[in-house]
């Protein structure tokens, strides 16, 4: 049997198996001969390759020549501070003394808050890239008339950018000169710091400022209270009412006590002498001048001691009269010294010159005054004291909430360029150029080896031939530039050529 018949007797599956592998196996061996083939033409055009790619070499370089050089400066801050223990314990300790009103303060001051994203917010707000706009005279550099636009173009050349775990923060700006690049950086630093301070209007600011205006009020009103407070004692001898009220009682007691046994005694002696004696005179005097000074400290008028007669205690009464209005119209603050000398009275001063001191008759009144003057101070005082605590707690706490600016690295002026990375252009050009050159040699080999009388080929040749024809111009003009060059080339060809000597 044949093998054509053999062939024949197979079942179709397994003859188209059969092919199927044949066909396999010989694109296996044809395909390391297309590689080597595409290699060897290649090889063959290299000269083409070398050409293209110098060509692209050279022209990367002219574009990278070509693109204005950058410079980029960097500046970097320093996260804002944190609370401190101590100042924990500080602030706990005065939240235990104030009571329960501060303590809301002193939880909010507690808590931690970070200022990164504000420092970023206020750099790249308007109100700061306009101001650096208006100083460096940024639309004459970037060529921009409008405000706006300059503005734009320096927000792109600025990049701010934090650190997530050390938060510190990098200010980088890029500028066709170095200096000028270094100081826009720097300004950036300086405008942060400015606006921190300048805008610093948290709770915590008007707290501290409502109080410092209310300590000053209350310090004033503490000054005026003292004030009468002093004069009042010092024109009407009031020192202690309690102490000095209690040693007049007990100095009218003893003298009581003496003029009833100077009396007794005087009576005995009456039985005995006449009152011409000299004992009975002598205790006579004894007995009148102790009674006189008891008058005086009862408040007394001398001659009075023994009679009631009209109007005796008219000054009593219009004593409690003025107290009395006095209590119910506040005196006047602007002037104390005023206040004081109408609101008190003259006390009887002593014989002997001393100081003088209220009676028993007028203590009652003056005690209530004194009370009045004394409770004031004292109130005074304690809202001082505390509103004291409170100014001092509310600028710990706008120390905190401030965030401070700190400059970790000031910007420098750069050393180098950072765009554009010219030898990496001039390396990509090259490369592409090689590229290119290897692609359009292999094309032009496979267009070649196309059948002429293929329909797609004969299709290409008609569209390319359409699209010369209506460039006809350019090649008429290319055609006469080639031939212009072709022309000088030789002509200098001549003029280097030397001229031969004859022997």
């Amino acid at each position: 049997m044949s093998s054509s018949e053999a062939n024949s007797s197979r079942p179709p599956d397994e003859s188209a198996e059969v092919q199927d592998m044949v066909s396999v196996s010989s694109l296996e061996e044809r395909a390391p001969n297309q590689l080597a083939a595409k290699i060897r033409i290649v090889r063959s055009r290299r000269r083409l390759v070398f050409r293209a790619s110098v060509t692209g070499l050279i022209g990367a370089l002219l574009i990278a020549l070509v693109i204005p050089t950058q410079y980029r400066a960097s500046a970097q801050l320093m996260p804002p501070d944190t609370q401190s223990g101590s100042g924990m314990a500080m602030l706990a300790a005065l939240t235990a003394k104030t009571g329960s009103g501060l303590g809301a303060l002193a939880g909010d001051m507690l808590g931690m808050k970070s200022s990164g994203a504000l420092f970023i917010g206020i750099m790249r707000s308007q109100s700061v890239q306009e101001d650096l706009v208006k100083k460096f005279d940024l639309r004459r550099v970037y060529g921009q008339k409008l405000l706006v636009d300059a503005r734009a173009t320096l927000d792109h050349n600025t990049s701010i950018m934090e650190d997530r775990k050390s938060g510190i923060i990098t200010i980088t700006v890029s500028d066709k000169n170095p200096k000028r690049s270094t100081d826009l950086a720097n300004a950036y630093i300086d405008k942060l710091n400015s606006l921190v301070v300048e805008l610093s209007t948290s709770s915590a600011h008007r707290e501290r400022v409502f109080l410092g205006e209310r300590l000053t009020d209350v310090k004033r009103d503490l000054d005026d209270a003292s004030a009468q407070l002093a004069q009042f004692s010092s024109k009407n001898g009031m020192i202690d009412v309690q102490q000095q009220g209690k040693a007049m009682f007990d100095a009218a007691a003893n003298l009581a006590g003496e003029i009833v046994a100077t009396q007794s005694e005087l009576e005995g002696l009456r039985q005995i002498y006449t009152d011409n004696n000299v004992r009975v005179r002598e205790l006579s005097a004894r007995s009148e001048e102790l009674r006189k000074q008891l008058d005086r400290l009862s408040g007394i008028k001398d001659g009075a001691a023994h009679a009631d007669p009209p109007g005796k205690h008219d000054d009593q009464i219009q004593l409690q009269k003025k107290l009395i209005a006095e209590r119910q119209a506040p005196s006047d603050k602007s002037d104390p010294a005023k206040a004081i000398s109408e609101s008190t009275v003259d006390p009887p001063a002593n014989q002997s010159g001393n100081l003088p001191s209220p009676s028993l008759r007028q203590l009652p009144f003056l005690g209530a005054r004194y009370a009045d003057y004394y409770r004031r101070a004292k109130v005074q005082e304690t809202v001082y004291e505390l509103l004291t605590e409170q100014y001092e707690l509310a600028k710990v706490e706008e120390a905190k909430e401030t965030p401070s600016v700190k400059v970790l690295a000031p910007a420098t002026l750069p050393e180098k360029k950072s765009f554009p990375p010219r030898a990496l252009i001039a390396l990509m050009g090259m490369a592409l150029s090689c590229a290119l050159s290897i692609v359009w040699i292999l094309g032009v080999s496979r267009w070649r080896e196309i059948d002429p009388a293929d329909p797609q080929k004969l299709a290409v040749q008609e569209v390319f031939a359409m699209i010369k024809s209506d460039t006809g111009w350019v090649t008429q003009y290319s055609d006469a530039l080639k031939s212009t060059v072709v022309k000088i080339r030789e002509r200098m060809l001549r003029r280097g050529r030397p001229t031969e000597r004859p022997e």
